[in-house]
């Protein structure tokens, strides 16, 4: 499988471009602010043909290049229902006071294809399955999406803002809830096995194996008691 992944805009949040292999079909995760050159950029270099766009959570930082990259390449975008709103009206979603500097800058809306997400469903796009999971806590309508893994492969997974290496989304915006946060962790990742590679919508990649160890809101989780007060990531 081929994953070519690259921060954008402002807040650095990393787009991926998934692909069985160079030369063929792919999906596009989280095309956010000012992301639309790299994915070009990154579908010339590869030979790449997209076939839809999937977004974590409706977050202008991971939404904002949607329009131009669906309309470029005549392809769907992927969203939960809960989230859907914040394509059109982004401050809604992050507090005005945060956005309203480079909200002015963007043009937003919703791309003229639009499918919802639900949870425990399994996307086949491009020749690849993802399980979809919904996970709550960063925002209501936050999801994850995981491919599988075989004995030489690990399975990956695409966390958005809802676990990054060391930490968790932060919850204190629109939608964002600690209580809801807890929950998703015990449900979505304390079943997945260690080797699963965690890709984040923030920072560097790492693994379920390495989180379970040292992320003190999943060791938190995993004992049963209230998360630790360490810093949260996201917007």
């Amino acid at each position: 499988m081929l994953i070519a992944g690259f921060p954008a805009g402002a807040w650095g949040t990393n787009c991926y471009v998934v692909a069985p292999a160079a030369g063929e079909e792919c999906v596009i995760i989280d095309p956010g602010h000012q992301a639309a050159e790299g994915v070009e950029e990154t579908l010339k270099k590869h030979r790449l043909k997209p076939v839809a766009v999937i977004l974590t959570h409706g977050h202008i930082d991971h939404v904002a290049s949607v329009v131009p990259v669906c309309g470029a390449h005549g392809v769907p975008a992927w969203i939960h229902p809960e989230d859907r709103y914040m394509m059109s009206d982004p401050g809604k979603g992050i507090g005005r006071s945060i956005g309203m500097p480079l909200l002015g800058e963007l043009t937003v809306g919703e791309p003229d294809d639009v499918r919802e997400l639900t949870d425990g469903a399994n996307l086949e796009l491009a020749g690849l399955d993802f399980s979809v999971a919904h996970a709550p806590g960063h925002t209501k309508g936050s999801v994850t999406f995981r491919t599988p893994g075989t004995t030489d492969i690990p399975s990956v997974f695409f966390a958005g803002d809802f676990l990054f290496a060391g930490s968790i989304g932060r919850t204190d915006l629109p939608g964002g809830s600690m209580e809801d946060m807890m929950r998703s962790l015990a449900r979505v990742c304390l079943p997945l096995d260690d080797s699963t590679v965690v890709l984040s919508g923030h920072g560097p990649q790492t693994t379920i194996g390495q989180e379970r160890a040292t992320n003190p809101y999943l060791r938190q989780v995993a004992a049963g008691r209230e998360a630790a007060q360490a810093p949260r990531r996201g917007m």
